[in-house]
């Protein structure tokens, strides 16, 4: 019979694989499962903050991954318990964090206190291959020269990619060779949550003297201030402080200034100031390189067969890669043998989110909200150059990377001849040989659509 500090461990573990590092740590600590009714779970939370938190933005999350441990899960209610969970449920939670650390989780246990650095994320554990060697060259100029070059530095790219293990290699060998240097880590969350603290309590000259001290600030997860005015202006007035006394500023985000919703234009523009580069899916040799990488961490080791597999299957997240990694391991251990391909193939089903395919309208929506155009303007006859270029770069990433038809793609812009399309698409084709600023527009576009999709086109 699975206990409730059962359940919710193997919950977790679910949950890990779909959220990013930083999420999980913010969100997910200090949380068990408090009683079950009628297949109703009871989840404990510790505050008020987190409880609407977890209720509004990782609802689903949390429900599939019950529901995959517990299938008579029907529904998940959310409590605040102010008192501790009792011995049972410490020593549940402590096992839970020998489990996570034997199976190399990226779940941090090991963070500085004093400028949130995980000691574990530096460059000697980090892969550098042709997806994120431009991220990895920036982050070396900086630290060169923290505060002159690429200031502030902004890095992009999808969930799972190693954008925080990158940035916090950045500040922990700024650190070591540096160790006068004032640095700090946070997520975008956990700044929102103490600058509101402040302001309730009366402490926000306090909360000002304390960031604006720092030598180097790095900021994760940016996106996450989207719609928040208040915090966004003092990020704002933060940022000026700095910049302007020489400190270095790295964010990360998972998609470029420009297309972060409700962001205020002044904020946009700090951003993009600096050097803004993005992390892309990792090719083949990449993720093979990792998964051994990975490897090295601990004693077992899957057949070479298995990791080849792995690594062609498992493309757009490392996040999801190393987990699934973790679970081959934790299988193999059990039942002390190596799996078979067919048994790896249903661990990887089961461990895996299913792919969405990518709508016409999708890449409409995301190509418009790009370049600043209302989307009903694709459709249109206009001829106007800031609406015949987005329309074009939709064509062309319809034709050359769904593969869809000519005569669909003038039908569903609206009712173009096909001979249009064709003209478009080569347009585009030529245009991005010559004009690298096209080609990383495109290739930005790109990497929006692909973060939250899978490839095939309705």
């Amino acid at each position: 019979m699975h206990t409730n500090e059962t359940i919710w461990t193997s919950a977790l573990t679910q949950i890990e694989l779909s959220v990013s590092k930083a999420n999980f740590n913010t969100w997910f600590k200090n949380t068990f499962i408090a009683k079950q009714d009628s297949g109703t779970i009871y989840l404990s939370v510790p505050n008020a903050f987190v409880k609407d938190w977890l209720a509004n933005k990782y609802h689903t999350n949390i429900v599939r991954a019950l529901r995959e441990v517990h299938p008579t899960t029907r529904c998940v209610e959310y409590v605040i318990s102010k008192t501790p969970p009792s011995q049972k449920v410490q020593l549940a939670q402590q096992k839970q964090e020998e489990v996570f650390s034997e199976q190399m989780s990226l779940r941090d246990f090991d963070v500085n206190r004093n400028d949130g650095l995980n000691p574990k994320y530096i460059f000697d554990t980090f892969i550098v291959g042709p997806f994120n060697e431009l991220a990895h060259a920036a982050g070396q100029a900086v630290i060169k020269n923290p505060g002159s070059s690429y200031n502030p530095l902004f890095i992009y790219g999808g969930t799972g990619l190693g954008k925080t293990h990158m940035i916090q290699a950045i500040g922990n060998q700024i650190k070591k060779q540096n160790p006068n240097k004032k640095i700090y880590y946070i997520t975008s969350e956990q700044f929102a949550i103490e600058y509101i603290d402040s302001v309730q309590n009366n402490k926000m000259y306090l909360f000002k003297e304390r960031f604006r001290k720092y030598d180097l600030l790095i900021m994760d997860d940016i996106q996450f201030i989207s719609g928040k005015e208040k915090t966004q202006e003092e990020l704002f007035h933060l940022f000026n402080s700095l910049y302007e006394n020489n400190k270095q500023i790295i964010f990360s985000s998972d998609q470029p200034p420009k297309v972060i919703p409700q962001l205020e234009d002044r904020l946009r523009s700090r951003f993009e100031g600096g050097m803004i580069v993005d992390i892309s899916k990792p090719d083949f040799e990449s993720r093979l390189a990792i998964l051994k990488n990975k490897l090295k961490q601990g004693e077992y080791a899957p057949s070479d067969e298995i990791i080849e597999f792995t690594a062609s299957v498992i493309q757009d997240n490392i996040r999801e890669l190393e987990g699934v990694l973790n679970s081959i391991i934790c299988q193999s251990q059990l039942k002390k043998r190596d799996l078979s391909i067919q048994e790896v193939k249903q661990l990887i089903k089961n461990n895996t989110k299913p792919q969405k395919t990518i709508s016409i309208k999708d890449v409409m929506k995301i190509v418009s909200d790009f370049y600043n155009i209302e989307e009903r303007a694709l459709l249109e006859k206009s001829r106007r150059k800031e609406v015949v270029k987005p329309r074009q770069v939709v064509m062309y990433i319809l034709r050359e990377d769904l593969n869809t038809s000519y005569p669909y793609i003038g039908q569903k812009l609206g009712g173009r001849d096909h001979t249009t399309v064709i003209h478009a698409c080569e347009k585009i084709k030529k245009d991005i040989k010559d004009n690298s600023v096209l080609n990383q527009e495109i290739e930005q576009i790109k990497n929006i659509l692909y973060n939250n999709q899978g490839q095939g086109v309705v």
